[in-house]
């Protein structure tokens, strides 16, 4: 995959009605501080389209990227932010359910973990919530550089394991910083854009 060019092209709040997209959408779901932003920016060869923010929970949004006019990067809004009322991360979760319910364009959901940490109930709901919706969730446990080499291995497994993923899930771990894994992903992404012609 070479990235062109990109753009923010649509911003959708809660009460927002979702654009009518033509071309394929990849999600991009993950706790507030998973580093998604992190994540979208080193895709995209950007420092700092997809905002990355020192508080977590800053995207209240979902951020529609249009990438080489061919496809989009969705940015969902972060769950599990403790600072946040619970009215609102109903409002947040409704928000997210309805796209991935509506969505037509919906290709494909990349669940971001942090793979230092075992996956909380959040994140094992929202695998559970994706896997129900009817996709197969594509797993990147990022923050991969801030983890000794020796407990990688085990860490990769916690998180298989907690998440009690399918057979056949694809695993990246992924590192903003060392850019680890960022071939895998644009690897998935040609696969699934392949899949859809």
């Amino acid at each position: 995959m070479k990235i062109r060019e990109v753009s923010l092209e649509t911003v959708c709040g809660i009460t927002s009605k979702f654009p009518d997209n033509k071309y394929p959408e990849i999600a991009f779901a993950g706790k507030s501080n998973v580093g998604k932003s992190s994540l979208i920016n080193a895709l995209m060869n950007r420092k700092s389209l997809a905002r990355t923010s020192a508080s977590p929970g800053k995207t209240q949004t979902i951020n529609y990227y249009n990438i080489n006019n061919e496809l989009y990067f969705v940015d969902l809004p972060g769950y599990g932010y403790a600072k946040v009322s619970k009215s609102e991360k109903e409002k947040w979760g409704k928000m997210v359910e309805r796209y991935l319910n509506t969505s037509k364009q919906l290709r494909a959901v990349f669940l971001l973990i942090d793979i230092r940490h075992k996956p909380g109930e959040n994140d094992i709901n929202m695998y559970g919530w994706i896997t129900k919706m009817g996709f197969e969730p594509i797993i990147i446990a990022t923050k991969y550089d801030k983890i000794k080499r020796s407990m990688r291995e085990k860490q990769l497994k916690l998180l298989a394991e907690t998440l009690k993923v399918r057979p056949g899930t694809v695993l990246v771990p992924f590192s903003a910083v060392s850019k680890d894994g960022r071939e895998e992903v644009y690897e998935k992404i040609d696969q699934i854009l392949e899949d859809n012609d």
